[in-house]
């Protein structure tokens, strides 16, 4: 049932971005263009900075620490160039508020250190580097640059693209975009509440583990290993969900500002789409590592829903 639910979202995310591409094909003016164009110099200077400094340094989390730095980045050029109109200053600001909270939660991990190509890397690309397919150091140099560099960079910059498609909206500020605004804000509350969770449980596990006690035997719920409390009784992956939700709600400013074409299309919404492909795969690698290490893992999965809060979790089920 998961792998047909898995096979069905890659394949709607797909049809999707297909339909954006090929019935949103609106035109743009020409300062769209010279934005646009400023937007890839910058997406292709972090391309090499993520790639040269990730492969001197070991340490490929470079892309990690730019991730909800560069959209802050696109979405002032964006609004700057299009005269500060009230949607794109709503855009803007809605954008600084998610990236300035997740730079700083990342910040948090010990991800950031005054000499910014170090700090703590994120422990799945040392697990992958470790994977036979990668191992090698040729293999993951490439891997390095295609995905990690290349189309992770090729991707933030592309979630952020619904402002450039509003930049030359003759559609008034409306309640409609106040309406997304607010669901939008709700998402980024969401998602920090999450990782509020999170860190608090974290933090309190580790603090136990080092007082030389075994996983086992530290209290309920910590000696799970993971969460199971909060938000993450009900989402196997709360703060994932409220992020696809936050891209995806960008993208409806596309519609309030009426520059979509047939069936509330257009080609900006590939980003956001391919951005749930991304968080699919993610999430599956994260799992596979978390049923290695605690026992109780693969019981949570069936019971709780991976993104959107359903189910409750209740326990191993005797």
């Amino acid at each position: 049932m998961k792998n047909i639910i898995t096979i069905l979202t890659v394949v709607l995310t797909l049809v999707l971005s297909v339909l954006g591409f090929f019935l949103g094909g609106f035109s743009l003016t020409a300062l769209q263009k010279e934005t646009l164009n400023i937007l890839i110099i910058v997406c292709m200077i972090s391309m090499a900075y993520c790639f040269i400094v990730g492969e001197i340094t070991t340490n490929n989390s470079q892309m990690d620490k730019l991730w909800s730095i560069l959209p802050i980045f696109y979405a002032w050029i964006i609004a700057i160039r299009g005269e500060m109109t009230i949607r794109l200053m709503v855009m803007a600001v809605l954008i600084t508020i998610w990236g300035v909270r997740l730079t700083i939660n990342f910040g948090k991990k010990g991800a950031y250190s005054l000499k910014f190509w170090q700090g703590e890397e994120d422990y799945r690309w040392i697990y992958l580097r470790k994977d036979p397919k990668l191992n090698k150091r040729w293999k993951w140099a490439l891997f390095d640059l295609l995905f990690i560099s290349v189309f992770q960079n090729a991707l933030v910059l592309a979630i952020s693209l619904p402002m450039l498609a509003v930049m030359d909206s003759s559609t008034s500020f409306n309640i409609f975009d106040i309406l997304i605004a607010v669901l939008l804000l709700g998402f980024i509350i969401l998602e920090t509440i999450a990782d509020k969770q999170q860190m608090s449980f974290q933090t309190k596990k580790y603090s136990l583990l080092k007082e030389n006690k075994k996983l086992e035997d530290l209290p309920s719920p910590y000696n799970k290993g993971f969460n199971t409390t909060g938000l993450w009784g009900f989402s196997r992956h709360p703060n994932y969900f409220s992020e696809q939700s936050i891209w995806v709600t960008l993208y409806l400013f596309c519609i309030s500002a009426g520059v979509v074409s047939y069936y509330f299309f257009n080609w900006t919404l590939i980003g956001s789409m391919f951005l749930i492909l991304l968080f699919l795969g993610s999430s599956q690698f994260s799992e596979s590592i978390s049923k290695k290490k605690y026992p109780e893992y693969s019981d949570y999965i069936n019971q709780v829903s991976k993104y959107v809060p359903f189910r409750k979790y209740r326990g191993p089920k005797n």
